[in-house]
């Protein structure tokens, strides 16, 4: 029941993906593409991730209700999500522009 909380959120990491991916749209060269689509699977790695680890402690909670374990889900998968991305973007002009 872990998926659920991906599956809502899906279509807003599909926005926020695509903002990172075509902004800025110059230069677009193949080092860039590269380095995008690592890091756009490796946010989604780590979201699915963080997504069960935020499951399991809702889980962990007997006091809690069941839709603990989604909102904690939710929260956990969004931040990982969140977290990549903006480390994507601030590592971005190093990484290319280096090379």
């Amino acid at each position: 029941m872990a998926w659920l909380s991906l599956l809502l959120f899906l279509p807003w990491f599909a926005v926020m993906a695509a903002l990172y991916w075509w902004f800025p749209r110059h230069p677009r060269h193949r080092a860039r593409t590269v380095y995008d689509t690592a890091m756009l699977v490796l946010a989604l790695l780590v979201s699915i991730g963080l997504m069960h680890w935020g499951y399991r402690i809702g889980a962990a909670e007997m006091d809690a209700d069941s839709l603990w374990r989604q909102i904690l889900a939710v929260l956990y998968a969004y931040g990982g999500f969140l977290a990549v991305m903006v480390l994507a973007l601030l590592l971005r002009p190093r990484v290319l522009y280096r090379a």
